[in-house]
């Protein structure tokens, strides 16, 4: 079987060592060698190390290596949309096998892929698009057909997971937490796309599809980053006995009128200590699945890294390797279900909110008043002096009121309201709430 790679980064170079490292054993579980036909780079001139590869192998024509006749499998681990969509496109229609851990293709235009794929009577594989070296995509896929999945939670990103993390263990802020983040280089020197949860909105939109059966692309999922997360915002989570995660949430459920929906979202959340996912700590990911007949199910491991990633790459490899010796391919993707996405205020969820409010009679009246109004229950309200200092009548006071479950609009309302009353001097922090208190 001859692979043509295309990229030789961080993963693409482990790709490599991990083919030379491990023939045998991968020639023996196929059933014939993996050879790699050609491999594409953007500069032929970098130094590679001592990469146990024959350096007439390089090339900067993706297109044409692709192409080339006597090429079984391409791999892909470029990343980005373009030029990779072409190269991939042009592949799967050609009938050969695709293995990709390109998530922001396949949450942007995944659709394209299955249905190139469907035309060439190829494979596509792409385990390692999302949580790394972690088993999630085909458990997905192939494990749990048989049974209905009704939500899936995760933590997806180990940056973010990494900075959370020294927030509530250092009580330091979030630049503090970047800047270690960053030193330690678990965050790249432009960090948008992991803090401001992009990343993890593509791979939610991946595991949304395959749990419903349900094509959902990056522009369905409600997305919201890390960068206002406070040490306050930490602080108050402990005290009510949670910790602060970046979660991607895709649930399945009825929508006012009864219509079976998807709901799928990106956003910091409070879920208490007890939650399979509070432990969840440093740069790993992990990630919770709630089926009907199999009950909950965790996943957990390293989400990213040159290593974990190529692994993921490589036992997809051998996956479509063995269909093609075979005559074979695999099931082609599942999107018979066609549910609506229902839009973020319809999703229904918690709040946690901190406000700065006048320390006098009537205002707790007042500010339940507005909860009413909105059709808002109240779960819990604690209210203390300004800052947290000693008990005793001030100018300020601090009002931290959790919900019960509310459509999402219902409570973004109840906030504009709050923000616009004389009493209420500031809406300090607004977090959603997950996982049961």
């Amino acid at each position: 079987m001859r692979l043509a790679l295309l990229g030789c980064g961080t993963v693409g170079s482990e790709v490599v060592r991990l083919l030379h490292e491990q023939a045998a054993d991968l020639a023996a579980r196929i059933g014939a060698p993996l050879e790699i036909a050609g491999i594409a780079v953007r500069r032929l001139g970098r130094d590679r190390g001592d990469l146990p590869v024959d350096p007439t192998l390089f090339t900067t024509d993706a297109l044409g290596l692709i192409k080339r006749d006597d090429v079984d499998v391409v791999v892909e681990v470029v990343g980005g949309i373009e030029p990779a969509r072409g190269w991939l496109v042009e592949a799967l229609r050609a009938g050969k096998s695709v293995v990709t851990a390109n998530k922001a293709l396949l949450a942007e235009d995944g659709a394209a892929l299955h249905d190139a794929a469907a035309e060439g009577g190829g494979d596509l594989y792409y385990e390692a698009s999302v949580a790394g070296a972690i088993p999630l995509l085909r458990p997905l896929r192939e494990s749990l057909h048989g049974d209905r999945i009704n939500r899936v939670t995760g933590i997806v990103n180990g940056t973010t997971n990494f900075i959370l993390s020294a927030m509530d263990a250092t009580g330091a802020g979030f630049a503090e937490a970047l800047e270690e983040a960053t030193e330690l280089g678990y965050a790249e020197a432009d960090p948008t796309a992991d803090v401001e949860g992009f990343d993890a909105a593509a791979k939610a939109a991946i595991l949304a599809s395959l749990a419903f059966h349900t094509r959902v692309g990056a522009a369905d999922v409600h997305r919201e980053g890390i960068t206002e997360v406070t040490a306050a915002d930490v602080a108050s989570a402990k005290a009510m006995g949670c910790t602060i995660k970046l979660l991607c949430i895709a649930a399945r459920g009825a929508d006012a009128a009864g219509r079976e929906t998807v709901s799928v979202r990106v956003h910091p959340a409070m879920i208490p200590l007890g939650h399979p996912l509070a432990s969840v700590g440093d740069a790993f990911n992990a990630v919770f699945v709630e089926a009907q007949a199999a009950g909950p199910l965790m996943f957990y491991g390293r989400g990213a890294g040159g290593a974990p990633t190529a692994s993921a790459v490589l036992g997809d490899v051998v996956a479509v390797s063995r269909n093609r010796l075979a005559g074979v391919r695999s099931a082609s993707e599942s999107a018979y279900a066609d549910l609506p996405v229902r839009p973020m205020g319809e999703a229904l969820t918690r709040y946690h909110i901190s406000l700065d409010v006048a320390d006098r009679p009537g205002v707790l009246a007042a500010v339940a008043g507005v909860f009413a109004r909105h059709d808002v229950s109240i779960a819990t309200v604690r209210q203390g002096p300004a800052g947290g200092g000693a008990a005793g009548r001030g100018e300020d006071a601090d009002l931290v009121i959790v919900t019960h479950v509310a459509p999402d609009a219902a409570l973004a309302a109840t906030v504009r309201e709050l923000r616009g009353l004389d009493i209420v001097r500031s809406v300090a922090s607004v977090l959603r709430v997950e996982g049961g208190l």
